[in-house]
């Protein structure tokens, strides 16, 4: 059986991957939908149609930037190294809860537990980056206390 943390990160993988299919189609879409557009006698309208795929198109691009980003921040995982000190890759249990420092998914329920995947550049991420074991520190007027890193 997987250990919690290649669990999370092979969620975080299907998450990205996921995430980087769906783009993709919406890109292949909007290319087809632009290149069966014909001039039509209502030129405005045609124009009109155009100008909305083109923003579609640019919204799709920018989302598949965001994505591909995540996924180079997963390849510098290294998920089997266990960390003495928080930072990225690191699977940290507080007493306020645990954390995958990795990308910004939220929310995973993960054989029963419910971890927060959280970029290193978010503010509890940032908070959370250099620290070590029996380390607090203050996070919306709630002390934190660092129990274990894996």
């Amino acid at each position: 059986m997987k250990n919690i943390k290649e669990e999370i990160f092979l969620n975080c993988k299907k998450f990205v991957d996921n995430k980087l299919s769906l783009v993709n189609e919406i890109i292949t879409s909007n290319q087809n939908a632009l290149q069966s557009e014909t001039k039509s006698s209502a030129g405005d309208k045609h124009e009109t149609g155009r100008a909305m795929l083109q923003l579609e198109m640019e919204k799709a691009s920018q989302q598949f930037s965001v994505i591909s980003n995540m996924n180079g921040i997963l390849q510098k995982i290294e998920i089997l190294k266990k960390n003495e000190i928080a930072k990225l890759g690191s699977l940290i249990y507080t007493n306020q809860g645990i954390y995958f420092l990795a990308i910004s998914i939220g929310k995973m329920d993960v054989v029963g537990k419910e971890i927060f995947v959280i970029s290193p550049s978010s503010p509890i991420g940032k908070l959370l980056l250099g620290k070590v074991i029996g380390e607090k520190f203050y996070f919306n007027d709630n002390q934190i206390e660092i129990l274990e890193i894996i």
